[in-house]
């Protein structure tokens, strides 16, 4: 009898009367968390992982593969490194420092994102990087938000990589933090250069917080290759 339903339910699955169930978050390639993960032990695992997840689904569902991936952990605050930029294919570690977060996003932990423009507040999730240019802050890198809602309108609201001199570590002692963005990810400009270098032409970035709301429903965090193949197609 067990045998008889069991054949029944397969049956079923097979022709479509059952759905199968949502897929999960993809697992990322374990060896290469290892790897990454020994090469920066201060990044925390679940930002790792989600990034690598979140940047392995992108490219299972037709997105073109990165020889960079960069993790910001914005779950820690400014006074400490949270900018890590990996080569993909040496799985080695190029850079730990320092990163600004938007004025309004928070004072040394940043807790509020935004999409909006003129918010002048950070924004979370899973980045492509574009070309870089020659702006009122120098060598810069723009981006472009591949969620809807959470990052999609990062292009229109010029949130780029740029040197900013109040990104410094000597202002920690003074108070507490090191100085904000208008929302950008803001780095030291003694490393400027070689961050935009390192990132240009279309290699992943990813802004991690733990919000709940974001977590659960990410095309990319919670894998759902058509919505994102959807994406990539706009």
């Amino acid at each position: 009898m067990y045998k008889t339903i069991r054949r029944l339910l397969l049956a079923m699955v097979t022709i479509g009367l059952f759905s199968s169930p949502a897929q999960a978050e993809p697992t990322p390639n374990p060896a290469l968390l290892k790897k990454l993960a020994s090469e920066a032990p201060a990044l925390q695992k679940d930002a790792l992982t989600k990034a690598v997840a979140a940047m392995n689904c992108a490219v299972s569902s037709g997105m073109e593969p990165a020889d960079r991936l960069a993790v910001i952990d914005f779950s820690l605050p400014s006074s400490e490194p949270r900018l890590w930029i990996f080569d993909l294919r040496d799985q080695t570690l190029l850079l730990e420092d320092f990163v600004a977060h938007g004025q309004n996003s928070g004072d040394n932990f940043a807790t509020q994102f935004s999409n909006i423009r003129g918010s002048h507040q950070s924004s979370i999730g899973l980045f492509r990087t574009q070309e870089s240019y020659y702006g009122r802050h120098g060598y810069s890198l723009r981006m472009d938000g591949l969620e809807p809602g959470i990052n999609d309108r990062a292009r229109e609201r010029a949130i780029v990589i740029h040197s900013a001199d109040y990104v410094d570590p000597t202002w920690i002692e003074r108070q507490g933090r090191i100085g904000r963005s208008q929302g950008c990810p803001a780095v030291r400009p003694e490393i400027a250069e070689m961050v935009v270098d390192s990132l240009k032409g279309g290699q992943f970035m990813f802004k991690y917080y733990p919000d709940q709301e974001w977590l659960a429903s990410s095309a990319y965090l919670n894998c759902q290759p058509s919505q994102v193949a959807s994406l990539i197609g706009r």
